[in-house]
């Protein structure tokens, strides 16, 4: 289901004739790196029944890596088996057609799990992975992944609802693209990422993206991206500021994603 949802979310059209598109070059061989340490498995829900004692154990399986803006976490060229564990910054998901486009599946916020894991329904192989932020990161190998997360009826389960929900998200990108004109894309989409962002109770919802970025994630092109965002703009619905989107109306944008024509 995944799969199929993916395949005709890439077939949507991307903006311009230079797309948002990856630096070429492949990431270094992963390894750990004495930049600190850090917990990656505290504030993921995914671990959120684990005493903090099981954390800490886990957390010594899991060695870190950080990664500044533009760098590739894994790619085509150089795919990696490993279950990653977003701690900081955001990570672009992404796919390069034949003819050279980028089309963006998901931009991931801190406590986001991926990679390529066959085990727990994760396919990556064909995806490319990039620091839109500078990133810290854990990662965890099959192994590990198969003793000490999937034999633990806490996390198998809360894995399955993950994809589910992973599931769930692919459809409603699917609807949007095949039913839905852009102003309504443009607020469900900004609507989603608003949810993901940790904003601080009572501040307007912050979404850190550039046009090129969200005209990606939408299949659009940034001309016409921009364009519905100045209209959004214009109503007082949003504030635009230097790749940095604030939502001041969080009712009037939900109101227009609702719209069909």
């Amino acid at each position: 289901m995944m799969d199929s949802c993916s395949a005709q979310i890439m077939s949507a059209p991307l903006a311009g004739d230079r797309p948002w598109a990856p630096q070429r070059r492949d990431p270094e061989p992963l390894m750990a790196t004495d930049n600190g340490s850090f917990s990656c498995l505290s504030e993921v829900d995914l671990f959120a029944d684990l005493s903090p004692e099981e954390i800490l154990a886990m957390d010594r399986m899991a060695p870190s890596r950080s990664y500044s803006v533009g760098e590739m976490v894994f790619s085509q060229s150089q795919p990696v088996t490993a279950l990653f564990i977003l701690k900081k910054g955001r990570i672009r998901i992404f796919r390069v057609t034949e003819d050279g486009k980028a089309l963006t599946m998901a931009i991931l916020e801190p406590g986001a799990v991926f990679g390529e894991m066959m085990m727990v329904g994760q396919r990556m192989y064909d995806n490319y992975a990039e620091a839109i932020d500078n990133v810290d990161l854990c990662l965890m190998n099959t192994a590990d992944v198969e003793r000490y997360l999937l034999s633990d009826p806490r996390i198998a389960i809360r894995i399955s609802r993950h994809l589910g929900e992973q599931v769930v998200r692919l459809e409603e990108r699917l609807t949007d693209l095949a039913l839905r004109p852009l102003q309504s894309r443009v607020c469900s989409t900004l609507l989603r990422l608003a949810e993901a962002a940790r904003t601080p109770r009572f501040a307007n919802p912050t979404i850190r993206l550039s046009h090129d970025q969200l005209a990606g994630l939408l299949g659009a092109t940034r001309e016409s991206t921009s364009k519905a965002m100045s209209d959004l703009a214009s109503r007082g619905i949003i504030r635009q500021g230097r790749a940095r989107i604030i939502i001041q109306d969080v009712d009037a944008l939900a109101m227009l994603a609702r719209r069909s024509g």
